[in-house]
């Protein structure tokens, strides 16, 4: 597979982190774990071409082994419009708030004119998960133990799942974690971002596959984490300030400066995220059409794909 697609790279024995480069907007991480009872998959794609790539590369992998279980990692399309392309015979599991947002997701439907080149989706619709858990599951597949675990609250998204794999010590972190690309939490919890980066830690992982860019390993996570928390927390201070100052989202972050975080994939998503902590923070209804005509406007126009 070219690195435009998408490669699967080994983490431990039969499990692989599926990687597409540059991780940007639409361009998601997934996960492979290969059991002697079939494939779990951890995420899908967004488009189908996308989706339909991975799907060719964990059967190559494998041997063609079946898809017994792909688990969704959160609700956002990027990890679960591919769920339609899988076998009618594979359960899909998530957290119960992963099931309502998959199902009240319309961007799927024709996506909106927020993003240029607009994505292609292709062949897929809409298919939700048939099992949910509300705080952590298991699964016992062949001979793998596969812990599903919610944090407890809030963070990227109100569903947010990782994927532990103990006696391998391999996370899959889902958007908990977006390496070497700017973080997103519009549609969850700053404060829970930032909480879930001492619960990530906790487990003391040796690989993590992230949601967005490249693998991680165990010297590597310490400073994945801390620049996660300086990233929520620049987005946390230039909230307060906004506020004292009565600025609005827009304006605030026409006048922050992203240092050391202005050259990641996706800025613009200081936007996004400090609508996010305005929300937060005054208690008033998040506006997500507001929210992207001002992100937007920040960028120059349509925020870029290479989906």
């Amino acid at each position: 597979m070219s690195a435009q697609t998408g490669t699967l790279q080994p983490v431990a024995d039969g499990v692989y982190g599926w990687v597409q480069p540059d991780g940007s907007w639409w361009v998601n991480n997934a996960g492979v774990v290969a059991t002697d009872d079939g494939v779990v998959l951890i995420d899908t794609c967004a488009t189908e071409r996308r989706t339909r790539n991975l799907l060719r590369a964990v059967a190559e992998a494998t041997g063609g082994a079946p898809v017994r279980y792909a688990v969704n990692t959160h609700l956002h399309g990027d990890h679960t419009h591919g769920n339609s392309l899988l076998p009618e015979a594979t359960t899909i599991v998530a957290h119960e708030a992963t099931r309502e947002g998959i199902l009240a997701d319309t961007v799927i439907d024709g996506c909106p004119p927020a993003w240029h080149p607009l994505p292609d989706w292709g062949g897929v619709a809409r298919r939700a998960p048939g099992v949910t858990f509300r705080t952590a599951l298991t699964l016992h597949v062949g001979e793998r133990r596969i812990e599903l675990r919610h944090p407890g609250y809030a963070a990227h998204t109100p569903g947010d799942a990782v994927a532990w794999l103990s006696g391998e010590r391999v996370l899959f972190a889902g958007d908990l974690l977006f390496h070497q690309v700017t973080p997103l939490v519009f549609m969850g919890s700053l404060e829970g971002a930032l909480r879930s980066l001492d619960w990530i830690a906790a487990f003391e992982p040796e690989r993590v596959v992230p949601g967005h860019g490249p693998l991680i390993d165990a010297d590597t996570l310490p400073e994945v984490l801390d620049t996660h928390r300086r990233y929520y927390r620049l987005v946390v201070d230039t909230a307060e300030a906004g506020l004292r100052d009565g600025l609005t989202p827009l304006e605030a972050a026409r006048g922050c400066s992203l240092g050391e975080f202005g050259g990641l994939p996706d800025a613009e998503r200081i936007v996004l995220n400090l609508h996010r902590a305005y929300a937060d923070r005054t208690g008033a209804d998040f506006d997500p059409f507001g929210t992207f005509a001002d992100a937007i406007a920040y960028n120059g126009g349509p925020l870029p794909t290479r989906v």
